[in-house]
């Protein structure tokens, strides 16, 4: 079904792409199912950018060599709640998985589990990691940093990832689920932008001289190749509305992935053939602080107090932290996943570099035409 410049696929069609896919990257059938599961449930939550439409850039990173298809994560530094893990340039989602399923374990075991990891690539969203401990009844954190793409305040040139960060914490009738990068915007939907031929909102970024930009394109390249500018942090460029916390909360991402890890800093990241991206998780058990299900009952009861809350004129409903991730499920599930018709001619390019027949998936579906699709900003 078409929507403009958007098409929509049915969840098992883009699951068996993406399974073969990744299989053909060189990944066993396990390791492709984790990969998988992390960037659908990005398209499912609405979250394109994180989403299936990652793919030609990982694979792109796997034939660089940033990525490696055999490493596997280790633990080089533990104690009875903590533990670094160096992911031998793997896949992020690979890592995450596994560092997240540690903090767990120690959870469980001691109370609390904070987990960072180095040397590793781009994980996916941050809350999916974070709803891992929520599953488990636990209080989830995920963090990660990532190439330098926000600009500090009063600064002109990108020092600081996107940097999200992503908190999961069990309630009824859904979970409180946050996830946000501390930029205005991920690259990724500057990358969206740019393969829509649109320009970028007033407030998202700023040229190689630290001026407004518009120009997608433009404060992509300026990012690839380290010149100056990029995306402003939560709050803008100015103090006024608030750009010094989107700062500080970058920050505090930074912390929990790469600092706590000793692994590269954003500003270090991605140069020279390497990666670097580092992560940061954390689990918290509900029972240090008493019966979890209590806990659980007194948020649900907070947040439904929200939810009820006095409506602004003109507004009819106040939505918490989750809610709008549970309705692009049920959407996305019933009408199928919305992927830029861009994107497509990606797929069908990469379908044909790895010897998959595109009309397998996508029937007599035709994507638009484009050159060069294994170069530029993907």
């Amino acid at each position: 079904m078409a929507e403009g410049n958007k098409v929509r696929f049915s969840y098992d069609v883009l699951n068996k792409l993406c399974m073969d896919a990744f299989q053909k990257f060189g990944f066993t059938e396990d390791k492709a199912k984790t990969i998988t599961d992390v960037l659908l449930t990005a398209d499912l939550y609405g979250i394109q950018s994180h989403g299936m439409q990652r793919m030609v850039r990982y694979y792109k990173g796997i034939q660089k060599g940033t990525m490696k298809v055999d490493a596997e994560p280790e633990v080089v530094f533990e104690t009875p709640v903590s533990a670094v893990i160096d992911g031998h340039d793997g896949m992020g989602q690979l890592n995450g998985v596994f560092a997240m399923n540690l903090a767990i374990k120690k959870a469980k075991e001691n109370g609390v589990g904070i987990v960072s990891v180095r040397n590793s690539n781009h994980y996916g969203i941050a809350g999916y990691y974070a709803k891992m401990a929520a599953k488990e009844g636990m209080l989830g954190f995920s963090s990660t940093n990532s190439e330098a793409i926000m600009v500090p305040t009063y600064a002109s040139k990108a020092m600081i990832g996107s940097n999200p960060q992503a908190w999961c914490l069990p309630a009824d009738p859904y979970d409180f689920f946050f996830d946000a990068s501390t930029t205005v915007v991920t690259r990724g939907k500057l990358e969206m932008y740019n393969k829509m031929n649109k320009p970028l909102p007033d407030g998202w970024a700023l040229d190689a001289s630290g001026k407004p930009s518009n120009d997608a394109s433009d404060v992509l390249d300026n990012i690839a190749a380290h010149r100056g500018g990029g995306i402003m942090p939560l709050g803008g460029n100015t103090e006024t509305l608030g750009s010094h916390k989107g700062y500080g909360n970058g920050m505090i991402a930074e912390i929990f992935a790469s600092i706590l890890s000793q692994g590269m800093t954003s500003d270090k990241t991605m140069k020279d053939g390497k990666s670097g991206i580092c992560h940061g998780f954390m689990a918290i058990n509900l029972a240090n602080f008493g019966d979890p299900e209590a806990i659980k009952k007194h948020f649900s009861e907070y947040l439904q107090a929200l939810r009820d809350a006095p409506k602004a004129e003109g507004q009819d409903r106040i939505y918490t932290h989750g809610e709008k991730e549970i309705a692009f499920i049920k959407d996305r599930k019933e009408n199928g996943i919305p992927v830029i018709d861009k994107t497509m001619t990606e797929v069908k390019d990469l379908c044909d570099y790895l010897g998959l027949d595109f009309s397998e998936y996508f029937g007599d579906y035709v994507p638009p035409k484009a050159e060069n699709m294994f170069t530029g900003n993907y």
